[in-house]
């Protein structure tokens, strides 16, 4: 899988749109796709930033472009779309990495303490986002009954969780979301998956969130980082090589059965 070469060529011939490829785990998305044979159109409000990565992923042998979209502007993003089915002939794949990077005033807060802005402005956000991402993703996928409609999400999605504010309903959304668009789509060949994992120590937001956590109860970001590592069974994070394997197994066709559903890659902080 990712890492491993085009020898298994897992995703040869598919077309990936990355929104947020800027970030840690969208570059490392991008770049897992690349090397099992997709070619990957990254996105992100930064061009300076996408584009670097997808310099990376040529001179690595791949094929990627970058452009500036932000996901939460719908004519920014259905245009971006219909560039790339003009210029790849269709969209196989769509992967939305964006996020919040800034948490400050948003966790760490306890709900009764919280604003009602900073509250809604996360479930506002990602709702919208997602939602612009996957609606344009789904329209052209239609045309050729096929496709794949990808989401990452932390277990406040399922777990209850102290002072993460609006961000689980957020993400609760999003796998509503997934589960909705399965249903709606799945039966004219459009599968939609959301990956669900612990955080993950590899990228930067982590380290302001558990900050701001570790503040609120009085201990160091480590103690924290090791309370919830200590909640799963593996006494350890999801590690970001982890999520980028499972992404590409989801996205290619040996997944074809899976649709609608969150797939655990939490190490048994949640067991199903």
């Amino acid at each position: 899988m990712a890492g491993s070469g085009k020898t298994s060529a897992l995703l040869k011939n598919k077309t990936a749109i990355i929104y947020g490829a800027g970030g840690a785990v969208g570059s490392a998305i991008a770049r897992g796709f690349a090397r099992e044979g997709a070619r990957v159109f990254l996105t992100g409000r930064s061009l300076d930033s996408v584009g670097s990565i997808a310099s990376a992923i040529a001179a690595e042998g791949g094929t990627a472009e970058a452009a500036h979209v932000d996901v939460l502007d719908e004519r920014e993003v259905e245009e971006h779309a219909s560039t790339v089915v003009e210029r790849a002939g269709a969209i196989d794949i769509s992967f939305n990495a964006s996020g919040m990077r800034e948490q400050e005033g948003i966790q760490g807060i306890p709900l009764a303490n919280l604003s009602i802005e900073a509250f809604t402005l996360p479930i506002a956000s990602y709702a919208r986002a997602h939602f612009l991402t996957a609606r344009a993703a789904v329209r052209r996928m239609v045309e050729k009954r096929s496709g794949v409609i990808m989401m990452h999400t932390p277990e406040p999605a399922r777990l209850g969780a102290p002072l993460v504010g609006g961000m689980a309903p957020a993400w609760a959304a999003m796998e509503a979301l997934c589960r909705d668009l399965s249903a709606e789509y799945a039966s004219q060949g459009i599968r939609a998956v959301c990956l669900r994992s612990t955080g993950i120590p590899e990228t930067p937001v982590i380290d302001v969130v558990y900050g701001l956590h570790a503040k609120a109860l009085g201990i160091t970001p480590e103690q924290f980082r090791a309370l919830l590592e200590g909640m799963t069974h593996r006494r350890r994070s999801t590690a970001l090589a982890e999520l980028v394997n499972a992404a590409v197994f989801m996205a290619s066709d040996r997944a074809s059965a899976m649709t609608g559903t969150a797939v655990n890659l939490t190490g048994g902080r949640i067991a199903d």
